[in-house]
């Protein structure tokens, strides 16, 4: 392929992600109006609307325009990153999305398929481990630090399938991330409360490790950029300083401001009532989804 064409066959849709977020945003919706119908309360307007935003945000990283000049300019790669990583993660968990999608799939599949597998010891294992705060700082940390190695970097960007296993990767750890610090159903809390904005703080460290490097190293770490058609009067330094610099500010707001909410909550005398809330939540989640009308009849 070459890189006259690469930019052209890059404006082209992903299909396949585009239609799995659709069938995901489909059953999200299915299951909220059930459980509005069931329980006013269980997931307001607002965490509907929040998770809309996040099926977006994905949309938007995986789709052109970004991810046709993420191929152009790092600073574009970056918006992508921070897009699939820190900003559509924390979005979708807001709207407690595995609880609505739960009641949004048919209740036999769930109750004949996935509940059995769900209630098998091996997985109730793996679930615990692969969402410990540890895990999921860990991985996340890993997939940042190790798709910005010049190797595998080079690798996603020459390659359209390792491109779509690096934002995918970029994706599912920035859920496993954001799920210690929101704590959707049915995850439950297994660390203090005051280990949420030390668990935030101690995050931002390799991603200002990594910005600075970006940002001051006064050389060209990617060579695919040093060949990229740029479309602005912007040469590849400047370019890659820049996208040091977006990262750098970026994630200290991004990270830090959940960190004080969190912070504000804790010292919150809301707070119990607020565990209460989520207690009544978890209870509902538990119940059986009623059965469709074609099952009934």
């Amino acid at each position: 392929m070459s890189e006259a064409h690469v930019p052209l066959q890059l404006w082209s849709i992903p299909l396949a992600a585009t239609f799995a977020l659709a069938i995901m945003a489909l059953l999200y919706f299915r299951g909220w109006l059930r459980l509005r119908a069931a329980c006013p309360t269980a997931i307001s307007g607002r965490q509907l609307g929040v998770f809309i935003c996040g099926v977006m945000t994905v949309a938007a990283a995986v789709n052109p325009p970004v991810a046709t000049m993420d191929h152009q300019l790092l600073f574009m790669h970056m918006v992508q990153h921070l897009l699939l990583m820190a900003i559509a993660p924390p979005l979708i968990l807001l709207g407690a999305p595995f609880l609505s999608v739960r009641h949004g799939l048919p209740p036999s599949l769930f109750r004949l398929a996935l509940d059995p597998l769900l209630h098998w010891a091996p997985m109730q294992w793996l679930g615990r481990f692969i969402t410990s705060s540890s895990f999921c700082w860990l991985s996340a940390t890993a997939v940042l630090i190790g798709w910005h190695l010049p190797k595998a970097f080079g690798l996603g960007m020459q390659s359209e399938s390792w491109h779509a296993i690096q934002c995918a990767s970029f994706l599912a750890t920035g859920v496993l991330f954001w799920s210690a610090v929101i704590q959707p159903w049915p995850n439950k809390a297994r660390s203090p409360q005051w280990s949420i904005p030390l668990y935030l703080f101690l995050a931002t460290l390799p991603c200002d490790a990594l910005s600075a490097f970006l940002t001051f190293c006064g050389r060209v770490v990617y060579p695919h950029y040093l060949h990229a058609e740029r479309p602005f009067d912007i040469s590849a330094l400047q370019d890659q300083e820049s996208a040091g610099a977006l990262m750098w500010v970026s994630v200290t707001f991004v990270y830090l401001i959940p960190a004080v909410i969190a912070t504000i909550q804790i010292l919150s005398p809301a707070n119990a009532y607020r565990q209460t809330e989520l207690c009544d939540v978890r209870a509902m989640a538990a119940r059986p989804s009623p059965p469709a009308a074609e099952e009934v009849a």
